[in-house]
């Protein structure tokens, strides 16, 4: 890993060409496996299930990446700023591939326009990680920024039950309570880390301005989601077609219920 390090320092732009192309084959891998019927008669639910199928990869692979990288090397959580190993670069790296791929996926098949807020949600992820690998500055803010992916396991998933139309399962019931559970452990609370450390250390940060305005656009957004969250999962009104997210929508908006 030592030796891989300069390499990746040296180029970290096609380091994530390189990453972002392994999704795509795991993207094309994963449409070898068996799929639902309801998933397959429409072909919003075909495109989102493959897509989604990524994603609980990364998520699977980065979120535990990350976690173990903080109990391996716990100075991570406290210098943010300059600290950082040959595995959390390489996470990084990782990340930001599937972001990029995530990205290109969703505006290629025509999806941009319905997935806006995933876009803009990806634009700001992808520059800051960008900005991490080629200064090699907030690598360690980057990485803890990654714990939300512990969530993300479970918001995936309960949006795939949801396009399988298993909402009235017993693992959708046990996973809307874990979903709720990590969303404020590992969502909220990291938001809320990085944005108290972008606070208290304003003064003397590379770029605060810029890091503190995405942080604030992000917290408005999850924030929001929650909300919706909560509604759709424990204070339903109506039934409604599945949505981007996985909350009931008749217009596949990401923040809608």
């Amino acid at each position: 890993m030592e030796a891989l390090l300069p390499v990746l320092k040296s180029h970290p732009g096609l380091s994530v060409l390189v990453c972002s192309l392994l999704f795509r084959v795991a993207h094309q891998l994963l449409q070898r496996l068996p799929v639902p019927k309801a998933v397959q008669q429409d072909a919003f639910r075909s495109w989102k299930w493959k897509n989604l199928s990524v994603s609980m990869v990364h998520s699977l692979l980065t979120g535990t990446w990350a976690l173990t990288c903080v109990v391996i090397w716990p100075e991570t959580l406290s210098n943010i700023h300059k600290y950082h190993t040959p595995l959390s670069y390489l996470l990084i790296c990782v990340s930001t591939g599937y972001f990029v791929q995530d990205a290109g996926d969703i505006i290629l098949t025509g999806h941009a326009r319905g997935s806006w807020e995933f876009l803009l949600h990806h634009a700001m992820v992808i520059w800051c990680f960008l900005y991490a690998l080629y200064t090699q500055l907030y690598i360690a803010g980057a990485l803890i920024a990654l714990f939300v992916e512990v969530n993300s396991v479970t918001l995936h998933l309960r949006l795939m039950l949801k396009l399988a139309d298993f909402q009235s399962s017993s693992m959708y019931h046990i996973n809307k309570f874990a979903n709720l559970f990590t969303y404020v452990l590992f969502r909220l609370s990291t938001q809320f880390y990085l944005t108290w450390y972008i606070i208290h250390n304003y003064s003397w940060l590379d770029h605060g301005g810029y890091f503190f305005v995405t942080m604030m656009v992000m917290n408005i957004m999850i924030v929001i989601y929650f909300y919706r969250l909560l509604r759709a999962d424990f204070f339903p009104r109506s039934k409604s077609y599945v949505g981007q997210n996985g909350t009931h929508n008749n217009t596949k908006k990401f923040l809608s219920d």
